[in-house]
């Protein structure tokens, strides 16, 4: 039986799932404790899990008014799953497919400019940000 890609909404009871998913893979710092992400996590309106089989493989979490503006927070995807299409098919699920939204983030790791510049993202000249305390 082949195991398929499946891109969806994440359930409440894989919140913490997600969370041990995420420190795994580099983000311990931005998910804090379980009741911390459960928290971060119910002020997000969508969260997206990639899961292959029975096993999370992918993570995105995207929030916005639904209307004109949304922030594309996290995109994580596991090493062994890089480049077989499953953060983009993340970060277009999180996105929906409003035209009349415009999507922000911050590519900051190596890669994810040219990660994003595939799907459609531009770099932006207008764009301010005041940084969160270390």
């Amino acid at each position: 039986m082949r195991n398929t890609l499946n891109v969806r909404n994440l359930r409440p009871d894989e919140t913490e799932l997600a969370r041990l998913f995420l420190g795994k893979h580099g983000w311990s710092h931005r998910t804090g404790d379980a009741e911390s992400f459960a928290r971060l996590i119910q002020n997000s309106q969508r969260t997206a899990v990639a899961i292959q089989g029975e096993q999370i493989v992918g993570f995105a979490r995207g929030i916005t008014d639904e209307l004109s503006n949304g922030y594309l927070s996290m995109v994580v995807v596991d090493d062994r799953y890089r480049r077989k299409g499953i953060g983009r098919a993340l970060v277009e699920y999180v996105m929906g497919d409003n035209p009349d939204i415009t999507w922000v983030l911050r590519a900051g790791r190596e890669g994810a400019e040219a990660f994003f510049a595939g799907l459609g993202f531009e770099k932006s000249v207008i764009a301010m940000e005041r940084q969160r305390r270390k």
